[in-house]
């Protein structure tokens, strides 16, 4: 085993990283940085998922691989060159891949997977994430069900021909946003931050902003309440923040309306048409240029949206992981535990404010008096939502105290759960998901409960691209009887076209589905001859980066389970297997 490290001094991170940091902040890089990834077979799709993770500054690499570099490899890998033919596939590719980026140290074991795995199964349970590719079926599982059973995440990744795979295996894992999520953290095995395949930050795309205007907080009501549009000069009045004026107009029409809020289109035209006719008018009639009204007039079909708990977080309140709590409980599970208790008493029915405003038209002054209005509040939700969790760290048991060893651990609360934890699950709690994804063991197992689901994908005239995920597991097969891979060798396309079909119909007889496959898409397997070309591998290294960011920050929705892309068509699906 050697390793290439190379020195982190000197370099202004965030200025190296500043476009991904916008992305994931300050602690996603750190998870990163502090993150250990395993690297199965240095093909050329392997390659290029390690440079996708190297660049953005993972912690370090370790590639395991017992192959020799052959021709077809210098082909297709840019981390290969001809001078590496005959040597070690892991070593060369280590070198070149270490040379991306001088924060990432990269090791190297020049030694079969499947031999790892009967000589050292313990090896594995170092890393972060596992990547996984162009593994047998039989190695692939015993790997797989090693991991599981350590809560490791895997990722398989495989190219074949213009077919890309991916199939995302996560039970378990020590995620992102807390410093003890670092492998050097004193720490580090004691006290498991957030687990399972939990995301806190999941980044929506059209997320509206919790501005409680259908249900105002106290904070909010004395203050829109201490301020009158009526008296305020022509300057102060055309700089009020558009909230304030939605809020005022807003009250005007529950008055007048029975305390309902506008719902349909025609009542939200009528409430608009009351703030326009608040802007004021020049000596002459003319209704001045006032921005601040106009952003409150648009804001009406989006700032007037009902509190309410996403179904998504209702589910995990539901689920018996939240609902039975004890002393090996993930954080994950206790702060959303302490999230319902909240939303079931001093929340009434609404989570923790956000305790963020948009931008707006507006003088300095006031919109920071609104801010802060909103930032009290989220400070208040989180004391109470503290309270809970230390009560909960009480009853079962997680409550004693940890020795300080350092300044960091002061925010730290009885019981491994810190104040930023919290502080971060809080402001995100709207958006928290669960991801669980079912083991290979599962998915292999013939009498598999999701088998008969592939029949929906496949019954139609055209049948979508879970048809290449049948004729991959057809093709693993084909390799455990014969050795090699359909079409391999050039000269015996046409006799492993009938041997490929045997294989498939047996699988399909195993699962016990009765459909058939057409002859063109056998056909088009063999002569793929297990290639794997460099555009494929791009495409896929690139995909399965961010999917293996996502497990390592904790940030953004993975898929779930399988990704299958078609590059003949540019078309792709994903499905739970």
């Amino acid at each position: 085993m050697a390793n290439f490290t190379k020195s982190k001094e000197g370099f202004d991170k965030s200025h190296k990283y500043d476009r991904q940091l916008r992305l994931w902040g300050d602690h996603g890089q750190t998870a990163l940085e502090t993150s250990r990834v395993c690297l199965v077979n240095a093909t050329a799709t392997g390659t290029e998922i390690l440079k996708n993770l190297i660049l953005p500054g993972i912690g370090s690499f370790t590639v395991v691989d017992g192959n020799k570099v052959q021709g077809e490899d210098v082909g297709n890998n840019f981390f290969l060159t001809k001078e590496s033919i005959g040597q070690s596939r892991a070593k060369f590719a280590t070198e070149y891949l270490s040379e991306l980026n001088e924060d990432v140290s990269g090791d190297y074991m020049d030694e079969h997977p499947e031999k790892m795995l009967d000589t050292n199964v313990d090896f594995f349970n170092q890393f972060t994430i596992v990547i996984a590719t162009n593994l047998c079926e039989r190695t692939l599982l015993k790997l797989g069900k090693c991991l599981w059973e350590k809560n490791i995440p895997l990722l398989v990744c495989r190219c074949y021909g213009f077919i890309g795979y991916m199939r995302l295996v996560v039970k378990e894992h020590t995620g992102a946003g807390s410093f003890l999520s670092s492998v050097n953290s004193p720490l580090a095995g004691v006290i498991s931050p957030l687990e399972e395949s939990d995301v806190v930050e999941s980044h929506p795309d059209n997320a509206h902003e919790d501005l409680r205007l259908d249900r105002p907080f106290e904070g909010l009501v004395k203050f829109i309440d201490s301020i009158d549009l009526q008296s305020m000069s022509k300057k102060d009045h055309s700089h009020t923040p558009w909230l304030i004026i939605l809020y005022k107009y807003l009250q005007e029409w529950k008055e007048k309306h029975n305390g309902e809020l506008p719902k349909v289109y025609l009542e939200k035209t009528q409430l608009k048409d009351m703030i326009r006719e608040g802007i004021r008018k020049t000596d002459e009639g003319v209704q001045e240029e006032e921005e601040n009204f106009e952003e409150a007039i648009k804001a009406v079909n989006t700032a007037l949206n009902p509190t309410r708990i996403p179904s998504e977080v209702e589910r995990l309140f539901s689920d018996s992981e939240c609902q039975n709590l004890h002393s090996e409980s993930s954080n994950f599970w206790i702060l959303v535990r302490a999230i319902k208790e909240f939303v079931d008493s001093e929340g009434k029915g609404a989570l923790p404010l956000r305790g963020t405003i948009p931008d707006m038209t507006a003088d300095s002054e006031r919109y920071i008096q609104l801010q802060n209005v909103y930032h009290e509040q989220a400070e208040l939700d989180v004391s109470t939502v503290t309270q809970r969790v230390h009560d909960l760290l009480q009853n079962i048991g997680r409550d004693e105290p940890l020795d300080p060893l350092s300044e960091s651990w002061k925010s730290l609360l009885a019981g491994g759960i810190s104040e930023h934890e919290i502080k971060t699950f809080c402001k995100n709690a709207a958006f928290i998901r669960m991801v669980r994804c079912r083991s290979l063991e599962q998915e292999y197992c013939d009498q598999s409960e999701k088998i008969k689901d592939i029949g929906q994908h496949i019954d139609d005239e055209e049948p979508d691209d879970v048809v290449f995920y049948i004729l991959l597991r057809a093709v693993d097969r084909f390799y455990e009887q014969y050795n090699t891979y359909p079409g391999w060798y050039t000269d015996q396309v046409e006799s492993d076209v009938v041997k490929l079909k045997s294989c498939l119909s047996k699988l399909l007889h195993d699962w016990g589905l009765s459909f058939s496959i057409k002859d063109d898409f056998v056909h088009e397997m063999c002569r793929y001859g297990a290639s794997e070309l460099h555009t494929m591998a791009s495409f896929i290294g690139g995909s399965a980066a961010q999917e293996a960011i996502k497990i390592i920050t904790q940030q953004f929705v993975p898929f779930n389970n399988t990704y299958i892309y078609n590059a003949m068509k540019q078309t792709s699906v994903t499905v739970e297997l």
